[in-house]
């Protein structure tokens, strides 16, 4: 795009962002005093290999952090870019990243590469080369472990394990680490005494566990474990009473629905009305009984009206 054609534009951004400009409007326009012109440049994959150099040395620490993600820099090149990287922010899979992920070679290139946000997005892959995984499974940015954990099926056990001690899933992906195919299945009962209750957790699912093990995490002191072990159906009718008046209201709430609720103490549940709400997902709650509720529910309901 020569100038006489930009300077017709009346809003210029898109051109910006997206055209091949000619070399003199491009080499001006880099230095332009607007941050404004020169943030929009700052990704547009068609800029001069110079534009992107003077670009990576801009005073703005948001326009050079754009330049350090363009996919057109050797690892050298932006190792070289002063860009700003907030470590808690938010991370989105670089588009150009994932594009690459079925390239082994561009993963391997890519895993050892200075910026934390490309090594994140090289871990959403959802199948790497094992040196790849055994890189990123050592990685110093504990987010990029916990991306390779929640997309990647490669993700090797113990750092699933490493992993778990302190992430349990997210709206995105609920079910890992723990669901992931290498988490471990078996041998879980040594973290019966584990000093963490994440893992202390981890023993009841463990198939050698024992109702025994189960009575005795249900009067763990940590209360995310005595949650595990009230959601047991080997949990014993008096401890399932006990729990009921827990001191942690999630643990109480799913006491509620343990199906080892004695009926009397489940139909007290179902006649107050604090506790109804949770008592009725009760799974041993008899399919007529359920039907009588809705019956009384819809009566009631009927002579408000």
């Amino acid at each position: 795009m020569p100038r006489e054609v930009f300077a017709e534009l009346p809003a210029p951004r898109r051109a910006l962002e997206q055209c091949r400009l000619s070399p003199e409007l491009e080499a001006e326009l880099v230095r332009d005093g607007d941050a404004e012109v020169r943030r929009a440049l700052a990704a547009n994959p068609r800029l001069g290999a110079h534009s992107v150099a003077v670009l990576a040395e801009d005073p703005y620490d948001d326009i050079r952090s754009a330049v350090a993600l363009r996919p057109d820099l050797s690892e050298e090149q932006r190792a070289a870019v002063r860009y700003d990287f907030d470590p808690t922010s938010m991370s989105r899979t670089l588009p150009w990243v994932e594009g690459l992920h079925g390239d082994a070679d561009a993963m391997r290139r890519l895993a050892v590469s200075s910026h934390p946000l490309i090594r994140r997005s090289v871990a959403r892959a959802r199948r790497l080369p094992p040196d790849v995984v055994e890189r990123l499974a050592r990685d110093e940015d504990r987010t990029v472990r916990l991306f390779l954990a929640e997309s990647c099926d490669d993700a090797p056990t113990e750092m699933l394990l490493e992993v778990w001690r302190w992430w349990d899933g997210s709206f995105t992906h609920p079910d890992r680490p723990r669901g992931h195919p290498n988490f471990p299945r078996t041998g879980l009962l040594r973290y019966v005494g584990d000093p963490g209750g994440r893992m202390r957790r981890l023993a009841l699912d463990d198939p050698e566990s024992t109702p025994a093990d189960v009575a005795h995490l249900a009067r763990d002191p940590e209360a995310e474990v005595r949650r595990r072990a009230a959601e047991d159906t080997r949990l014993s009718p008096a401890d399932a009473v006990r729990l009921l008046n827990d001191p942690a209201a999630h643990v109480r709430d799913i006491a509620m629905r343990n199906p080892r609720l004695p009926a009397r103490v489940l139909a007290g549940l179902l006649h107050d009305r604090d506790t109804a709400c949770t008592a009725v997902t009760n799974p041993a709650i008899p399919v007529p009984v359920l039907h009588h509720i809705l019956s009384a529910a819809a009566a009631a309901v009927a002579a408000r009206r």
